[in-house]
């Protein structure tokens, strides 16, 4: 319940970091396990957003902030939680990917993404007292969607590349 009790400005940088961690990092995993079937690129790929699109969120929620006429305070917050809950949140995924074999990692960060977006969905339905299963199925939907078509993506451009 910490994520219910912080200012506005970090829950929305915590919020949008983990959604954009999750939806991006599997879309990325299964498009290139599809596509190279190799543990180096799935770690390489990581990485590179780990890094690149943790500060790209993060700058873009501070524009938003901004564009919002937010105070200083708000701006520097929301971007920070953005983007220390992206960096720190795509890291994760490279666990699975270091310590099994490259299909039982992408299997198991599936289930890390799915089991993280549900409860942060949970979290959201109930700040906004809505049902929280209808929350957590439209965001699991759209979240699976993504997967479902990176992997087709992958796998297609292996096919017309490789």
């Amino acid at each position: 319940m910490i994520i219910l009790m912080v200012d506005d400005a970090i829950k929305s940088g915590i919020s949008f970091g983990l959604t954009e961690a999750i939806i991006t990092t599997l879309g990325l995993i299964f498009g290139l396990s599809a596509g190279t079937n190799s543990k180096l690129a799935v770690i390489g790929g990581i990485l590179t957003i780990a890094i690149a699109d943790a500060f790209s969120d993060a700058f873009g929620i501070h524009i938003f902030q901004e564009s919002k006429n937010a105070s200083k305070k708000e701006v520097w917050q929301a971007s920070l939680a953005t983007f220390f809950s992206k960096f720190i949140f795509t890291l994760s995924f490279i666990i699975p990917v270091l310590l099994f074999e490259l299909r039982t990692a992408v299997l198991l960060n599936l289930l890390w993404g799915l089991v993280v977006m549900t409860v942060l969905s949970i979290f959201i339905a109930l700040e906004r007292n809505e049902p929280p299963v209808h929350v957590v199925i439209e965001h699991l939907g759209i979240m699976i969607l993504v997967v479902i078509l990176t992997n087709y993506a992958g796998s297609l451009i292996s096919r017309i590349f490789g």
